[in-house]
């Protein structure tokens, strides 16, 4: 009996043991590491950014290590699917069609979708970096071009436009450059490295299109790690909270690369 007892007793322990193991087993955190300042490397090639800061503090808030998962984006929701990864914090807008497919958190930021434009084209037409939405989306015959899976294509089809799919950032920029397309929609970062790599041939065009929500993303009904990542959320805007810190570390860089805006201008809606 005494045998049985201590047998007992020990599988419990070895499931107990287990159990915290588990729990304290290492975060694997999906993003792209192309997209700085939020997503990209140091010179060392180590995950640098906005979002890998993000994605440490969870790994604190958790109680847990933090792998960085260098991931394409178009390759994060198969990576969740598989169980590959953990969690995506990767700027990934909140859309219908990924809800389908994974679960989000709520927003923690807010990109605003804004336009890089041919040079020659906003000549054309009138279209300068003050301009409207509404006045762009008037002039007839635009060539819209987007990434495939990203909302830079599907905003304009929302609008009936007709959009040349690009398989990737750069392609995309390039085409808007040498004036094989008009036009095309992406968050801040992207389109003002676009034009300043380009700032003969193009422009930034500020009115924003949508601001659209980024959350974390998880595996369909991995409710535990959903939770955590809200309450973990809820606590950005805490005194002293990582909104507060995200903007002392970012702000600067931020300014320096938009020559606009700060932090901010994520946050707010």
């Amino acid at each position: 009996m005494k045998k049985i007892l201590f047998l007992f007793t020990l599988a419990i322990t070895v499931f107990i043991l287990s159990a915290c193991g588990r729990d304290q087993g290492v975060l694997r955190v999906g993003m792209d590491l192309k997209y700085p300042p939020f997503e990209t490397v140091d010179l060392e090639n180590n995950p640098e950014g906005i979002s890998v800061d993000i994605a440490y503090a969870f790994g604190e808030f958790l109680g847990r290590e933090v792998e960085i998962v260098n991931t394409d984006f178009s390759a994060l929701i198969p990576s969740l699917q598989s169980g590959e990864i953990d969690i995506a914090i990767a700027s990934m807008s909140i859309t219908a069609t990924r809800l389908e497919v994974v679960d989000f958190s709520d927003p923690y930021f807010f990109f605003k979708i804004i336009t890089l434009v041919n040079q020659d084209f906003a000549d054309e037409n009138g279209i300068d970096q003050d301009s409207t939405v509404e006045e762009l989306l008037a002039v007839e015959g635009t060539k819209y071009v987007g990434i495939a899976s990203q909302v830079s294509a599907s905003i304009p089809q929302t609008y009936g436009k007709q959009v040349t799919e690009a398989t990737d950032l750069g392609t995309a920029v390039e085409s808007v450059a040498q004036g094989t397309s008009d036009v095309l929609l992406m968050s801040a970062n992207p389109v003002v490295d676009g034009y300043k790599a380009n700032m003969e041939t193009t422009l930034v065009m500020w009115d924003p299109f949508v601001a659209s929500p980024i959350g974390m993303a998880v595996q369909k009904g991995n409710t535990e790690l959903l939770e955590k990542a809200n309450e973990f959320i809820a606590t950005f805007n805490d005194e002293g909270g990582l909104y507060s810190v995200l903007s002392s570390n970012w702000d600067a860089v931020l300014l320096e690369r938009l020559g606009r805006y700060g932090l901010s201008f994520y946050i707010n809606e």
